[in-house]
């Protein structure tokens, strides 16, 4: 395997960020609560870990802003664009999947 510098890994590893960011904008159709059931994450989840990470190095950084900088405008604007209703269905399966609170 090749040996990469810390300040590599962290390059290659924020490229990824990225192109998830990017790859998650573009997929409107794909619904917060569908990636929460099958992957136990949404886009709502890495604004959060984003947020962790600006205050972790003393970054104030409010969850709007958070979710602004995932979801490339403001997280009402995208609700209203883009969001749907969840089914009976897909809150049940949320329900028994629920992660739990850390």
């Amino acid at each position: 395997m090749t040996t990469l510098s810390e300040e590599k890994k962290r390059d290659l590893e924020a490229a990824a960020f990225r192109r998830l960011i990017d790859h998650l904008r573009a997929r409107t159709d794909v619904q917060n609560i569908d990636m929460m059931n099958l992957a136990g994450f949404c886009r709502n989840c890495l604004s959060n870990w984003y947020r962790d990470a600006a205050e972790a190095e003393g970054i104030a950084l409010s969850k709007e802003e958070s979710r602004e900088i995932v979801y490339g405008m403001p997280y009402a604007e995208w609700r209203e664009k883009y969001q749907t209703e969840a089914s009976a269905e897909q809150k049940a399966a949320f329900e028994a999947n629920r992660p739990e609170e850390s």
